[in-house]
């Protein structure tokens, strides 16, 4: 009986530390380096949309500097690399990769884990920013191509691909993004490297 006890209590042991191990966890992002790329003339010069990715991983320094060029804080009074219309700041990034989703916090450049699963709306890609407006305010749209214009000119300035995009399953990337009315997926980026 004891060993059948300590059996079971193993057993527990071992399915409690898988399941948090496959759990996604809160990823504080590196400090952007702002010194990197090309010429602003030169990154818009080589803009172009891409639809075919390498099945190469996005670096974490890559994976870091872009979020923070698509939508950062870059003033100590929490203004935004994308400027906003009254300063509404109503866009949201989140990240999806393979092993799940995460909500982007520019306050303290971190990704918070949303919930686990592959719902990128092109799997080819190494990662894909979906932006979401926080509200149905009539500025959003503008905003959020604001946002998705960082994204592009970032990714043209340091040799990444990608290509904005409006269609995606909306109801699909909302439910995994666990987000509530208002909150509405605009726009989608899937980035990676060139194949």
């Amino acid at each position: 009986m004891r060993k059948l006890i300590v059996s079971l209590f193993c057993a527990g042991a071992c399915l409690t530390v898988n399941a948090q191990a496959g759990s996604l966890k809160e990823i504080k992002l590196n400090e952007p380096d702002k010194t990197r790329g090309k010429s602003v003339m030169q990154a818009l010069s080589e803009r172009k949309s891409t639809r075919e990715f390498s099945d190469k991983e996005l670096s974490f320094k890559d994976l870091s500097d872009l979020l923070w060029a698509a939508n950062g804080v870059n003033r100590p009074d929490g203004r935004r690399t994308a400027p906003s219309a009254r300063n509404m700041q109503d866009i949201t990034v989140y990240l999806c990769t393979k092993e799940g989703s995460y909500r982007y916090n520019a306050k303290e450049h971190l990704l918070e884990p949303v919930s686990e699963g592959d719902v990128r709306p092109i799997g080819t890609a190494s990662v894909c920013l979906i932006l979401v407006a926080d509200d149905s305010k009539e500025y959003n749209m503008i905003d959020a191509g604001i946002v998705s214009q960082n994204i592009s000119i970032f990714c043209a300035g340091v040799d990444l691909a990608t290509v904005p995009r409006g269609q995606m399953d909306k109801n699909k990337i909302s439910e995994a993004l666990k987000l509530t009315a208002p909150q509405t997926p605009v726009l989608n980026h899937p980035v990676g490297y060139f194949k």
